[in-house]
């Protein structure tokens, strides 16, 4: 077994995941029609749109097809995105407990990739929206900055400028001064007007 194939990805998506679940637990209702740097989507939506994410997580990770969960989840009440967040990680911490998963091959719409990078891939997601979500809310000082720099280093290998335009997830690299902090770097890498 190489170091590589040693690496568990599982701890530092728990971190991500409890970063993003702070701020999806400190949403106000007065704050779920608040605009997010993610085009089309307010606050409501994001909040959707993570939880949609740990369902597709799910789903892949089960052996499913993540095109059968839509974007943005919309059936949940205003008062109930923590609980829906808290079920649908957990389904996600029980189906990828098993450690065979991180070595076979998972289905995506845009990929097919070992399970460890699958979940690399969505731990730098859920750090992203973890951005999103303080910056709609205005609560920037609450982010682990070792899990933006992971992050902005991921997305900088895999998310080249070159290969995006104005459609799409990432709209083109938006200039911010160099001695900006990692979490204005990231927004900015990604497209968003931090």
């Amino acid at each position: 077994m190489t170091t590589e194939s040693a690496h568990d990805p599982r701890p530092l998506l728990a971190r991500a995941l409890d970063q993003a679940g702070k701020q999806v637990a400190a949403v106000g209702p007065d704050e779920l029609g608040n605009r997010t740097p993610c085009a089309d989507y307010d606050v409501r939506a994001l909040l959707g749109h993570v939880v949609s994410v740990l369902r597709k997580l799910a789903r892949v990770g089960a052996g499913g097809d993540a095109r059968d969960v839509p974007d943005v989840i919309d059936d949940i009440a205003d008062d109930g995105w923590v609980s829906a967040f808290t079920r649908a990680r957990g389904e996600v911490e029980r189906v990828w407990a098993d450690d065979g998963l991180l070595d076979r091959t998972v289905e995506l719409p845009w990929a097919a990739l070992p399970g460890r990078d699958v979940l690399e891939a969505y731990t730098h997601e859920f750090t992203a929206h973890s951005w999103d979500l303080a910056h709609a809310t205005r609560r920037l000082a609450e982010l682990d900055p070792d899990l933006g720099a992971q992050a902005l280093d991921a997305f900088s290998k895999f998310v080249r400028p070159e290969e995006r335009g104005e459609q799409g997830p990432f709209g083109p690299v938006v200039p911010v001064p160099d001695d900006a902090d990692v979490y204005t770097r990231l927004a900015a890498y990604l497209g968003r007007r931090p």
